[in-house]
């Protein structure tokens, strides 16, 4: 499976896609930087390696509506969650060895593992609170 790019006509299949517990990864970059346009292509190559899994471009300048209150310091930017429980949202680097650990070790944890993980700091709970894509796209 390719990524989905979310854009305005298409956030109700986006928010579909996300429905069940399957895990979702999604990728907040920007069309201006460079990184992310080199990015894009490793993106894909992971969703098309990972075809149980949903996978979300979102460029936030563009649907800066959605998710223009998170706090994305740098790029490329991986938001991960399973339902609604967010297990990671941080700037990675821009190498797919790096997100394909990242994604084998969040489908790795059950869910109440991801669960009690998810509420084990503050930041973590932050997530939840504001970084939570599900939410985002139903508000």
């Amino acid at each position: 499976m390719q990524s989905l790019t979310l854009d305005s006509t298409n956030r109700d299949d986006v928010a579909s896609a996300m429905q069940g517990d399957a895990l979702t990864v999604a990728c907040l970059c920007a069309a201006w930087c460079g990184t992310c346009s080199t990015y894009r292509a490793t993106f894909e190559e992971l969703a098309m390696r990972h075809p149980d899994k949903t996978f979300v471009w979102i460029d936030i300048e563009d649907q800066s509506d959605i998710v223009g209150d998170l706090d994305v310091d740098n790029f490329p930017t991986l938001l991960v969650q399973r339902g609604d429980t967010v297990a990671f949202f941080g700037t990675v680097l821009p190498d797919g060895a790096v997100a394909e650990r990242l994604v084998q070790a969040q489908a790795a944890q059950a869910p109440d593992e991801m669960a009690r993980w998810a509420s084990s700091s503050e930041e973590r709970r932050g997530w939840q609170r504001d970084c939570n894509l599900r939410a985002l796209l139903a508000a």
